[in-house]
């Protein structure tokens, strides 16, 4: 009974404020005030020692948050999440520069939050070949910062990394494309190819896609996607006359005039009724 007792009195007595004030002696980060937690924090920042500045920062934010000295730590702790690198550490910093622009959405740093939460989400971006959550949320964010912010410093910067996301959703559509092509799908194949031409003007390997909705149309037993498999070849040569894919060009039969304007009897290019493909087969 006598040693519950001497418990119960341990437990009282590291639960008081002189326990509490034990704990700061051990913790000497605790005794710092918000801007001297902030400077030990910016130093460990220019060592790149980022968890050790975590520390610091998450102090200083906490004691004043709503204070100069606070506003800045928290923009730096979601800077040195960003920094360490890693996904877990891309989308705490993500986290945390959402709650600095929940916080302080007039401030004159909101631009470049809005602008980390793109990065920090551009940085998750998964291969063509797998899922585009990521990269989508990634063209969402940067497409925000230029409607918000448009006379920002970083509109320049978020208009290139746009470029690259466009191309990465747009690879994806090839992927996807090509695997339908290979199976082979055909219809499904030749939506993919036309819908990517459309909606990716930009996108930097459009003679690959040419060049493989030409073979699309080339496979395709009906007269008149022969004739499609000829104007999207003679397109490749003139939009791209430089690309390498030129050489691989196939001989195209061209069906008689009253073959390719026959309508009956005609033989489908394949089935669009198909699921996309998952990781593991676009990767073969």
């Amino acid at each position: 009974m006598n040693r519950k007792i001497l418990f119960s009195i341990l437990v009282l007595v590291s639960l008081s404020p002189l326990g509490c004030r034990s704990a700061v002696r051990e913790d000497p980060i605790l005794r710092l005030s918000a801007q001297e937690a902030l400077d030990e924090g910016k130093t460990l920042m220019a060592d790149e020692k980022f968890a050790r500045a975590r520390r610091h920062l998450s102090h200083a934010f906490e004691v004043e948050p709503n204070s100069l000295s606070g506003r800045e730590a928290l923009l730096l702790l979601a800077d040195s999440y960003y920094l360490d690198g890693g996904a877990i550490n891309y989308i705490q910093a993500e986290a945390k520069y959402r709650d600095f622009l929940n916080r302080f959405p007039t401030s004159n740093l909101a631009a470049y939050a809005q602008y980390q939460i793109a990065n920090s989400l551009a940085e998750r971006m998964e291969k063509p070949d797998r899922d585009q959550t990521a990269t989508e949320k990634a063209l969402q964010a940067f497409r925000e910062l230029i409607r918000l912010y448009p006379t920002s410093d970083y509109t320049a910067e978020a208009r290139e990394q746009i470029n690259k996301v466009l191309d990465n959703l747009a690879e994806h559509e090839f992927v996807v494309g090509d695997y339908y092509r290979r199976r082979p799908v055909l219809i499904a194949a030749i939506q993919r190819f036309e819908g990517l031409l459309a909606s990716y003007p930009n996108y930097s390997e459009r003679d690959k896609v040419l060049y493989h909705l030409g073979l699309t149309y080339n496979r395709s037993l009906r007269p008149q996607d022969k004739i499609k498999a000829i104007e999207v070849f003679d397109r490749l040569r003139t939009e791209h006359p430089e690309s390498p894919w030129i050489a691989d060009i196939p001989p195209v039969e061209a069906p008689p005039v009253e073959s390719a304007t026959a309508e009956n009897g005609a033989e489908s290019p394949g089935n669009a009724e198909d699921e996309g493909p998952s990781s593991e087969e676009s990767d073969s």
